[in-house]
Parts: C-alpha cells; structure tokens; sequence
C-alpha cells in the first residue's frame, strides 16, 4: 500500500505519518505541495502543522497550492484521503469537507489525549471499527473547535457524516464533533492524531485501528 503524504511549507507532522503508516504496514512517500501528480499512489494523507505560519487562518493559504488541485482530482475519484489536524483544516478551506475549524473555547492551545466515540464505521478510514466504539487519541490543535450553520449541521447528521465525536468536548465543537467525512464516506477529516498512536510506547495503539482501514488494502483501488 502506498500512500502519499502531503508536505506544505510548516507542515510538521509529516515524519510522524510516515512512521506511524510504515509501523501499520504500509510504505509512505512524501509529496511536496508544489507537485502536480499523484499517480500510483493508493492513498493520501494531509498531516498536521501549521501550514505557510497558519496565516489569515489556518488552511487557507495551503488550499492554493498546486498539489490540492491533483487531491481534489483524487478524491473525486472515490479514493482515500484522510486529513489530521491542519490536513483537516486544509481539507474544510479546500471545500472537500464542510464545515469551519475556529479557534478552540477558552484561546488556548490544547495538547492532551482525548476519548472520541466512532460514530460511522463505513468510511473509507474506519472500516473494522465498529459504531460507539470509543478511542483514545491525543490532540494539539489552537483551532480545532468545529462549526457548521445549523442548517448544515442538521445535514450532516442525518447524512451520517459526522464520523468521530468527543466524548468530552475539550474546545467547543458543535455537537462534540472530532472527525467528518463527505458524503461518499472516502475523504475524512479528523483533530486527533492517529499517527501518535500506532504502539504502546506512544501511550496507545488506537491509531492503528484507523490508518489499518485503508492500508489493509480493503476496497482501495490504485491510480
């Protein structure tokens, strides 16, 4: 299985989705944001950071980059993209998932591990997970409090794609929501980290429950 690892300018956990996919079984290759090509790779994954400073707000300039162009192509295509953190942020500002990620209640930086509930197991990233199942994965985010308009957030839930919720909120989110996916359930957008989660000596290995979903090869189809 190979998967491509979106590196934008401040992106800071690249390294650490490269290890936590290769200790999951697969082969991660970095992509730099200003390639045009994601061909031959299975999967795509956006990690966390702070992409070009988090200026204007974060996201909002790495959804320009020419790369984003090829994800969207990609995504289009029914093929697994998964956005952690900033990556999920850049996914909401690229338009590929709905919804905003605003500063967290209260201002403050949060970096601590968290309880989410799985909500849908029948996206591309929660196959084998099963509905209520609840995780522990760690969070460090400024910006991870998740807002839609009521009229969107109605749909969202009824469409199922609220994939992820905390169990206790910790910085505002409407509905307690961690993680969505669009409505094709292939692209997902989630605050925690699963890359830092994938062996015990990291304090758990929940992580690997969701990056195995796609690296187990399970309805992945290669470009």
């Amino acid at each position: 299985m190979r998967v491509g690892v979106i590196v934008f300018p401040g992106s800071n956990c690249d390294a650490d989705v490269q290890w936590a996919v290769e200790q999951v079984g697969g082969r991660a290759e970095f992509v730099w944001h200003q390639a045009t090509s994601l061909a031959g790779f299975d999967a795509v994954i956006l990690p966390g950071g702070f992409s070009y400073g988090d200026y204007l707000r974060c996201g909002a300039i790495a959804r320009f980059s020419p790369i984003m162009g090829e994800v969207a192509r990609f995504a289009g295509e029914g093929r697994p993209v998964l956005g952690i953190c900033n990556g999920f942020q850049i996914l909401t500002e690229a338009g590929l998932l709905p919804g905003v990620l605003r500063r967290n209640a209260g201002l403050k930086f949060l970096c601590r591990p968290v309880h989410l509930r799985v909500e849908n197991a029948d996206t591309a990233w929660t196959r084998g997970l099963q509905r209520g199942q609840v995780l522990r994965l760690p969070i460090a985010h400024g910006e991870g409090n998740y807002y839609a308009d009521p009229e969107e957030l109605a749909e969202l839930e009824r469409r199922g794609q609220v994939v992820f919720r905390y169990v206790t909120n910790p910085n505002g989110s409407v509905n307690n929501i961690a993680g969505v996916c669009n409505r094709e359930g292939n692209v997902v957008g989630m605050m925690p980290h699963p890359e830092r989660a994938v062996t015990a000596l990291l304090g758990g290995e929940d992580g690997r429950r969701i990056l195995g979903a796609v690296l187990s090869g399970e309805g992945v189809r290669a470009c």
